[in-house]
């Protein structure tokens, strides 16, 4: 299920929360800082799982919200990790997911405290830092839809 929706207009702004999403195949969010790129697949839309956070937030005694892992959606009760190379969809919008959303040092810099290291960041959300995806159809996502997988095509 779709948990929250963050955008960002430009690099390195606050992401602000939408409850509405508009999507647009081979661009990206309308309204986000990666619109129109297409620098490498994956940069249209980042997903991470709520208990990631949660569970970084518990080992290491933070209070992140949502937003502070600079992912586009949030997403509660899916296992993101295992739609590498899959067809996924939100609504009638379908995706592609392309790879793991593996953390940046700039993560790092952003969670980091005098009691934790941006090293240590980085390492919390190795292979749980999210998934990158490429938007396959046109439309709109709001908070509170379901995310399901798609069969692989025959």
């Amino acid at each position: 299920m779709i948990k929250y929706i963050h955008i960002a207009a430009a690099s390195g702004v606050p992401q602000e929360s939408v409850e509405v999403a508009q999507l647009v195949a081979g661009a990206g969010i309308v309204g986000d800082r990666n619109y129109g790129l297409a620098d490498y697949p994956g940069q249209q839309i980042t997903f991470i799982e709520m208990e990631e956070i949660d569970s970084f937030n518990r080992r290491f005694g933070q209070q992140q919200p949502p937003w502070a892992a600079r992912r586009n959606v949030v997403t509660e009760g899916v296992r993101l990790n295992q739609l590498v190379g899959r067809d996924f969809a939100v609504g009638a919008v379908t995706f592609r997911g392309i790879e793991l959303c593996e953390p940046c040092a700039y993560l790092g810099e952003l969670l980091e405290t005098p009691e934790l290291a941006r090293q240590e960041v980085v390492r919390a959300f190795l292979h749980r830092g999210g998934l990158r995806a490429d938007i396959l159809t046109d439309g709109d996502i709001h908070v509170g839809m379901p995310l399901r997988s798609l069969p692989p095509a025959s």
